[in-house]
């Protein structure tokens, strides 16, 4: 990775150009009225350009159906001072206060390495009076303490991932310095346990001290970050009586470690380790660690970890209570680079007007950003370019930290992300691949759910938009208000507080319209005490790119058992007719109506497009999303896991395509229980419930692609508008 300056100046290893000026909100989204806050870092600290706008189009492709915005004037417009703010990833604990009486110290943990062999990295560092005492991973992969000029190791290296018992001892009144080594579960023919000693002359070591666990501050930087788990540090005297000691059973919930020794020198975890961790006392006899919290001692610290960036705000804007609610962003521009940071208004308290919302998937949107693909970085640039759409990729920018689609540098999955960091891949004006299709966009997030807006704005449908974030907090009364509630390309990740909330507004007779695919699929859990941070755990099947550990499967914020939705009672299937049962590569094909569209049902789909709407026949053919209505991800209808008995199909997306497989979660053997045109396949699906309402599912991440095309004037766009115009309508659903 090239230096952090270097980046800076502009340069990366590959000679791309990468941002100069970026930064993020406080909150996803603000009620007209309301305030929402900017943190802003302008590299050399040079002045920028502000103005704000709202985007009906976000998708640059000249080719596309075309790029929309709304300029919103406010008095924060015009010219701004820049300031560089640096993003400092690596998780640590820092305890503020520890009073040391300058006799001896014995310093311990119990330790699970993970790059043990990377270099420093600091187990338990304590500066006091001009004092540095460092108890570390040394570069060679033992165990070192360093004091002044001192420094003494264990030759014998650790090894990954296994837990070792390691202390470190220091007797100033007799000038001798020691640390060791054990392994709890020694392997046969390995010595990786140890003994260093030292006389040496050594200082008083007294005062008020400030401790931190897993990180150094040296210079005025936190350096030498630990990667792997530590249990129960410990600072104790030369005769063992405890001066501080942090028993991580407690707190779990919360980014507070808890001092239980004489002092309680309580500290606080920067940058979100994960916690909730086996311990080295782990039996495997319990899985949910709020059974045995005392086998659970263990947080797990990397230097990958990237909380709250705390850069100061920049700007705040009161958002004008005569803005509608939309999407919107503050574009930020200057002559080295530019940025478009995205929030959403919400109607002022009381003042709503519309009988449809948009949820926008924020909680997807969050799970996802900050993905770190460079060679996916290098892939979009020349189109880009070309477009004039943002360059920005978090692959060109590592520092703001990781998605949880990545794994950290040491191999462990990603269960964490903030949002009060520069989500680089979250943007308007912004491309998330090279669309196979020529005259494709290969737009995500924002750009593509920008279609729906596009679409509702072009019908004179009038909406108003809200976003996960505000479901989850508000629960059903979010979206009691609204007859119609669309849902948008890929919704995937959901709280059960949310979920929860979507019951009870079709238990009321409220209207869902999904048109989307592989969503409601994960759970994802915030803080209640940072809710910047989401959590995801992947436990048991799922299409995933990383598993928990064994017993590492309950959330740590709330406590609830992490993974498929499905796991915890939820299938999507109960909530909307189906479920994600097969991905593959971003190409969308035509669907094909069934004989359920001449149901009497669902008549009023058909206004406009009769002639079209034949059994067999084919729509939904072209797009700006893989070239047609149904692909990437798909989902289908099935009674196991919950489609209701009057779900009506009344089209499918079939794909038949050597790169379209399964998901492992259906599986119990290597032969898929159900024929493939059942499961490879896009089912779209229509159901009433009991309460006289109705959902409408399309089943496919591409379709709101297909919208677009013919001026919103095809068969996809035509269906879809009378779906929602039925929907509207009062009259209650027999």
């Amino acid at each position: 990775m090239a230096s952090l300056t270097a980046w800076r100046q502009g340069t990366s290893p590959t000679g791309a150009a990468i941002h100069q000026l970026t930064g993020y909100v406080d909150r996803w989204s603000a009620r007209a009225g309301e305030r929402i806050r900017f943190m802003i870092s302008s590299a050399a600290d040079r002045a920028y350009s502000l103005r704000f706008v709202r985007h009906l189009c976000a998708d640059p492709n000249p080719e596309g159906p075309g790029y929309r915005e709304i300029v919103m004037p406010t008095p924060l417009d015009g010219q701004r001072k820049g300031l560089f703010h640096a993003a400092h990833p690596g998780s640590y604990g820092r305890i503020e206060a520890l009073a040391l009486d300058g006799g001896g110290l014995r310093l311990s943990a119990t330790v699970w390495p993970t790059l043990p062999a990377r270099g420093r990295q600091t187990l338990i560092a304590i500066d006091v009076s001009g004092v540095a005492v460092r108890f570390e991973v040394g570069p060679h992969g033992g165990t070192q303490l360093r004091l002044g000029a001192e420094t003494i190791a264990v030759d014998a290296p650790m090894l990954n991932r296994r837990w070792y018992a390691v202390e470190a001892v220091i007797d100033t009144a007799g000038g001798t310095l020691s640390v060791t080594q054990r392994p709890l579960h020694p392997v046969g023919t390995i010595t990786d346990s140890g003994l260093g000693a030292a006389k040496a002359k050594l200082p008083k070591i007294a005062g008020t001290a400030r401790v931190l666990v897993a990180a150094a501050l040296e210079g005025g930087q936190i350096i030498a970050h630990y990667n792997g788990k530590i249990e129960r540090p410990r600072i104790a005297t030369l005769n063992d009586v405890t001066i501080g000691e942090w028993d991580f059973t407690q707190g779990i919930t919360t980014q507070r470690i808890i001092d239980v020794g004489p002092q309680a020198a309580h500290g606080h975890l920067v940058n979100l380790p994960s916690r909730a961790m086996t311990g080295s006392n782990w039996t495997g006899a319990v899985h949910d660690w709020k059974s045995a919290p005392e086998q659970y001692g263990a947080i797990h610290f990397h230097a990958d970890d990237m909380g709250d960036c705390g850069w100061p705000e920049a700007f705040t804007l009161d958002v004008p209570t005569d803005w509608p609610s939309g999407f919107y962003a503050a574009h930020i521009r200057n002559d080295a680079g530019e940025d478009y940071i995205p929030f959403f208004v919400r109607p002022a308290k009381g003042a709503r007007k519309a009988d449809v919302a948009f949820l926008v998937p924020t909680f997807s949107y969050q799970v996802y950003s900050s993905y770190q693909r460079i060679e996916r970085s290098l892939e979009i640039l020349p189109r880009a370019r070309a477009w004039g759409a943002l360059l920005e990729t978090p692959g060109l920018n590592p520092e703001y930290g990781l998605s949880t689609y990545n794994y950290h540098a040491d191999g462990s999955g990603v269960s964490i992300t903030s949002m009060l960091r520069p989500q680089l891949d979250t943007r308007v004006r912004q491309m998330s691949l090279v669309d196979p299709v020529p005259t494709g966009s290969g737009t995500g997030r924002v750009n593509c759910d920008s279609y729906v807006v596009d679409w509702l704005d072009r019908a004179g449908i009038v909406h108003d938009v809200l976003t996960d974030h505000d479901l989850h907090e508000e629960g059903a009364a979010a979206i009691e208000p609204y007859r119609v509630i669309i849902c948008a390309q890929h919704p995937e990740y959901h709280s059960l507080r949310m979920i929860e909330g979507f019951e009870r507004f079709l238990d009321q007779g409220g209207r869902l319209m999904y048109l989307g695919g592989n969503g409601f699929y994960w759970r994802a859990e915030p803080s209640a005490e940072t809710p910047h941070a989401l959590e995801v755990r992947r436990a048991e099947g799922g299409i995933r790119v990383w598993a928990t550990e064994p017993g590492e499967s309950y959330n740590q914020f709330e406590g609830g058992y992490g993974g498929l939705l499905r796991r915890v009672g939820k299938a999507s299937h109960k909530l909307v007719g189906i479920g994600f049962s097969t991905q593959g590569r971003h190409l969308g094909f035509p669907y094909a109506f069934t004989k359920g569209i001449k149901n009497p049902r669902v008549s009023f789909m058909l206004k406009g497009i009769e002639d079209a709407a034949t059994p067999g026949a084919k729509f939904g053919d072209s797009g700006f999303m893989g070239g047609g209505a149904a692909g990437f991800e798909l989902d289908s209808t099935d009674a196991r896991y919950g489609t209701p008995p009057n779900a009506l199909v009344v089209a499918k997306g079939i794909v038949i395509h050597d790169d379209y497989g399964w998901v492992n979660e259906d599986m119990l053997i290597h032969r898929h229980p159900r024929p493939r045109e059942d499961w490879s396949c896009a089912d779209m699906t229509f159901f009433e419930t009991a309460s006289g309402g109705a959902v409408f599912s399309v089943g496919s991440m591409t379709y709101v692609g297909s919208l677009p095309p013919e001026n919103y004037g095809n068969v996809c766009a035509k269906l879809t508008t009378n779906v929602l115009r039925r929907f509207m309508d009062p009259a209650p659903f027999r």
